[in-house]
């Protein structure tokens, strides 16, 4: 397995005696190995380069240079592509007009990571799972995307044209090129990410992070006694990498003795019971899904270790770190509703989607960011399948909440059987739904769906004509109707709070 994998690792061999002992890829092994180095380097830099003893230049030129050569390290020349693609789009951010700028550079971007992936796919390496370059790309892709947009909600609109996290999130002058690349590509998050904003990382690099900028994260606390001194990220660091400790070794172990590919062998199908399928499907997921919470979960301590990530305090005063968090364990496995798994599930992705897709897009939101998602995680025809199930699994989803839900909210034990119901509904939802996420390819996911004869399918169909659900914009107009006309009548009453009232608007906008 290790010689197989040294042929098709593209960086470093350094470590491939490490990789031969331990039998895993050498790209994985040079991989974690690149994290456990940022995670030093991290330390490192908030000590000794911290705002307060260097520029922000100098925290600029260290933090790119340190990306770059932990790319070298991972992918050799085929990290040149992170180059390429960044130095195009920001030349048609520089060079195109403000007023379609956004435009040109999301298609040129994404259509260079879709490139790649189809040169990777389909010339080099079909179906393997190890760590490649477009990886980071997919990362890249979202902050470049992210970056114009936001520069042209800050420089070629009015305030009034923004909703209140657009203009947080406006960009008011043009970044310089080497900003612009250590955001991109800076140390912390090449690798993995998260994807943050820029305003978000500027003021990490010039040292404003810990000032309460968002005004939705604020809870009152920040703006006293806790705003005045520098938050340690120490206690956070420590629980994230116990985490990934706790998640490698479940995943390692379990990984291999409950595959996803054995629920559409001939055999397991014709002998096993339906209900022992559905409980094998889950518990297959259910190991897959460590490997993303380690990922993932070293990431956001890398940056934690750095200072970035700081997101104001809790209301008992302690300090919460994150800003840039791509998951929330708990939540996911205890989510009772499609839309909770997704809303806990890459965080940041779900973000950026939202932000450039979903608020932005006048024809069928929904449809648009699935298909958008699809296109950004690769080209494996299995990522089009889960997404188009995605697409039928929330709308019937939405349905259901909006139209039952009420029904089971009429005493607390009501609930707590609704909340169990809808909890095993969700997990074997999901587990379907992204059954062809990891097999890749369409024969083996049609296989997979046959063999549950497409259940889940037909009852999503049968749910969305049976159950009608209000349009987003008609549910947003009610709820705006529902606000206005509260305020007249708090107005006729003498009892009115204009700051309330206002707070209200826009959130029902």
């Amino acid at each position: 397995m290790a010689t197989h994998s040294t042929a098709s690792c593209t960086g470093s061999t350094l470590l491939q005696p490490i990789s031969e002992i331990i039998n895993l890829p050498l790209d994985q092994v040079n991989f974690v190995a690149c994290q456990l180095f940022a995670l030093l380097m991290a330390l490192w830099f908030r000590l000794y380069l911290h705002p307060s003893k260097t520029s922000p230049f100098v925290r600029h030129v260290v933090a790119t240079l340190l990306g770059f050569y932990l790319a070298l390290f991972c992918f050799g020349w085929y990290s040149l592509h992170f180059l390429v693609q960044s130095g195009l789009s920001y030349s048609v951010i520089v060079f195109a007009g403000l007023e379609h700028m956004h435009k040109y550079c999301f298609i040129v971007t994404l259509g260079y990571l879709i490139v790649c992936q189809i040169t990777r796919v389909y010339v080099f390496d079909y179906g393997m799972y190890s760590a490649d370059f477009t990886g980071p790309m997919m990362v890249i892709t979202q902050k470049i995307t992210s970056l114009a947009f936001e520069i042209h909600d800050g420089l070629a609109k009015r305030d009034g044209q923004l909703t209140s996290s657009q203009k947080y999130l406006a960009i008011r002058r043009m970044p310089s090129l080497l900003e612009y690349f250590s955001y991109n590509c800076n140390f912390m998050g090449i690798l993995a990410g998260p994807t943050c904003s820029y305003n978000d990382y500027m003021a990490f690099i010039e040292g404003t992070c810990y000032q309460p900028r968002h005004q939705e994260n604020s809870n009152g606390k920040e703006n006293g006694k806790y705003k005045q001194t520098e938050p340690s990220p120490k206690k956070d660091v420590i629980s994230k990498l116990c985490t990934c400790a706790v998640s490698l070794g479940i995943y390692l172990s379990l990984c291999k003795l409950i595959p996803v590919e054995r629920s559409i062998e001939e055999d397991f199908v014709s002998t096993t019971p339906f209900y022992l399928q559905v409980v094998y499907l889950y518990l297959s997921m259910l190991a897959l899904r460590p490997k993303y919470y380690f990922v993932w979960t070293l990431a956001d301590a890398i940056n934690n270790a750095a200072g970035f990530g700081f997101n104001g305090y809790n209301k008992d005063g302690s300090p919460r770190w994150d800003l840039i968090s791509n998951l929330r364990i708990l939540e996911i496995e205890f989510a009772t509703s499609f839309k909770l798994f997704l809303d806990n599930w890459n965080i940041q992705t779900a973000q950026w989607l939202k932000r450039v897709c979903y608020e932005r897009c006048p024809i069928n939101p929904t449809a648009a960011t699935f298909l958008l998602s699809a296109m950004w995680h690769g080209v494996y025809p299995g990522y089009y399948l889960t997404f188009l199930t995605g697409i039928a699994m929330t709308m019937a989803a939405r349905a259901v909440r909006h139209n039952i839900r009420p029904h089971f909210l009429t005493s607390d034990s009501h609930k707590a059987v609704y909340d169990v119901i809808t909890w095993a509904s969700t997990q074997v939802a999901i587990s379907y739904t992204v059954v062809p996420f990891v097999l890749l390819t369409v024969g083996p996911s049609l296989k997979f769906y046959r063999s549950w004869y497409f259940c889940l399918h037909l009852l999503c169909i049968l749910v969305v004509m049976a159950l009608p659900v209000k349009s987003r914009h008609h549910r947003a107009k009610e709820q705006l109707d529902g606000v206005l006309k509260t305020d007249s009548q708090d107005q006729q009453s003498g009892h009115s709070s204009t700051e309330n009232n206002c707070s209200q608007k826009e959130k029902a906008t």
